[in-house]
């Protein structure tokens, strides 16, 4: 956590007094913190405190009634490698959830552009809830990091799951958090992602809706841990930001397999996200193809080369092999099929029997299905957050 820059965001919580002991223990570990409060949290602890233990004056006011000088949420959100909402009460989380930026804590939330950690404190009717739980599963969905409370006594007297987090907890969850950062350093990652297109004539083409949204989506997790990333992905309107993602550009079955094969000599991990068309019209006319008479017209296919089955074929020891299995029948079965088959390590299975998995929608299911016979099922959640767990069971077959 050495010379990281953590914005702090204290809430009107009675849990707020923790707060001053989270700021010396991000001080003490090199790290320099700003601390942003809302109105309410200065009834519970006083900016002074705050200010005397971070070294920086408290913001908490969109501007200076004195002089009228400007605190700049946007430069804050920019300045920061990570935002910790500690204690985040009910009303900031429903509030962050739902974009109302009434405060200069939420503002400052919506312009970040760093990883958000929330640890929830509240009494435990207020927390167990289904609103409170929709807003914070609203706010995982985000790619956001939820930070489990606590069971025990309350400031109601009652007992339940709701204390914030320990301080030495929530900073534990950082150190992880930064540590995983560098936990690729030095790897090289091969990605495939979205269609192919295998072009008729100069207008038409067979195709599929494959939006390209979960290869991007790990390629970008890759990245964050200091992985450095070839994407090959075919035609899509998606951007990869990462500066560690060095993108190729593809259209055909057969462009998408050359620039895969060279690519995968020297890689260490690759994931084969890609749906990639199976078969290629024989012949591809060079000129637009005219509507005939005739009631039918008839297309000659030819086979693709095979990614999946030609890598598996060259990896060597040390390699890491990924695949994807789309299913719309005996999933499982058919899955564990092609993982053997093409020597896979893991294949990720989605099936099209699941609502809300597949292709085009901004959210997935799957199941993680390794070699050693190790089954993970994923629930519903958005595509950032399934690449997460997709690298993260990478991360753990490397160790």
């Amino acid at each position: 956590m050495n010379g990281k820059k953590i914005i702090l965001g204290v809430t009107g919580s009675i849990a707020a007094y923790k707060a001053a002991f989270l700021v010396r223990a991000l001080i003490r570990r090199g790290a320099e913190v700003q601390v942003v409060m809302t109105p309410a949290a200065k009834e519970f602890i006083t900016p002074l405190t705050m200010a005397t233990l971070s070294r920086k004056p408290v913001v908490s006011e969109f501007f200076s009634s004195r002089d009228g000088s400007w605190n700049s949420h946007v430069e804050l959100g920019l300045w920061a490698d990570a935002m910790l909402v500690a204690p985040a009460t009910a009303s900031t989380i429903a509030k962050m959830a739902n974009g109302v930026a009434d405060n200069m804590l939420v503002t400052t939330y919506l312009s970040c552009k760093a990883p958000v950690f929330v640890a929830p404190a509240m009494d435990l009717d207020m927390y167990a809830h289904a609103t409170t739980q929709q807003n914070l599963s609203r706010l995982q969905s985000f790619g956001n990091h939820i930070i489990e409370p606590d069971a025990g006594e309350l400031a109601s007297q009652l007992t339940g799951k709701g204390r914030m987090a320990e301080p030495d907890a929530i900073v534990a969850v950082l150190d992880d958090f930064f540590a995983s950062q560098n936990s690729l350093r030095k790897k090289k990652v091969l990605i495939t992602a979205g269609p192919t297109y295998e072009k008729i004539d100069p207008v038409r083409f067979i195709g599929n809706c494959s939006s390209g949204k979960m290869g991007f989506a790990i390629a970008e997790k890759f990245a964050k841990r200091g992985a450095t990333v070839h994407l090959v992905a075919g035609p899509v309107h998606l951007q990869a930001a990462h500066p560690n993602i060095r993108r190729t550009d593809v259209e055909s079955a057969e462009e998408m397999y050359s620039a895969a094969v060279e690519s995968f000599t020297d890689a260490d991990i690759a994931v084969l996200c890609a749906a990639v068309a199976d078969y290629r019209p024989e012949n591809r006319l060079n000129e637009k193809m005219k509507r005939e008479n005739s009631e039918q017209i008839m297309l000659t296919l030819v086979r693709n080369r095979d990614i999946a089955a030609t890598l598996g074929k060259a990896k060597r020891d040390g390699q890491l092999l990924v695949g994807f299995a789309l299913e719309t029948n005996d999933g499982l079965r058919n899955a564990i099929s092609k993982l053997e088959r093409k020597n896979l390590d893991m294949i990720v299975l989605n099936s099209l029997e699941d609502e809300g998995a597949g292709f085009g929608s901004d959210t997935n299911k799957v199941t993680l299905i390794c070699r050693d016979g190790d089954v993970s099922g994923l629930p519903l959640m958005s595509k950032t957050q399934t690449a997460e767990e997709i690298v993260k069971k990478i991360v753990t077959m490397i160790k």
